[in-house]
């Protein structure tokens, strides 16, 4: 089943997690959305500095430490995802809170190791 996924904190450098886990996210045939500090793109896939309204986001992957997460939360909320996915060195118990209060399902681990163990 396929999950369209919001990349939070996406980036264009190849040695980032969240570079890493666009391009994994995409040959695994999930659809991608990605927000981060500038525009740009990761092959196919454009990075907005923007926030996208965008429909039907089934996760959101964190990839900002939760000081930049702060400008994000009203963001991730309304789009009503299924789950967020706090990555390693995102873990934010407020966030957590809010998340639990909106009926979104937390999961803290890792998009990548996800992906490769089918637990996605």
């Amino acid at each position: 089943m396929m999950k369209k996924t919001l990349v939070l904190g996406a980036s264009d450098n190849p040695a980032r997690y969240s570079y890493l886990a666009i391009k994994k996210l995409v040959a695994h045939q999930h659809p991608v959305v990605a927000v981060g500090r500038k525009n740009t793109k990761v092959g196919d896939i454009n990075i907005y500095k923007d926030h996208v309204a965008e429909g039907g986001i089934d996760t959101v992957t964190l990839y900002l430490n939760p000081k930049n997460q702060v400008e994000y939360y009203d963001y991730i909320l309304n789009l009503k995802p299924k789950r967020i996915i706090f990555n390693p060195g995102t873990e934010n118990d407020h966030l957590i809170a809010k998340a639990k209060e909106n009926n979104i399902e937390t999961i803290i681990g890792c998009t990548l190791v996800m992906l490769s163990t089918g637990q996605y």
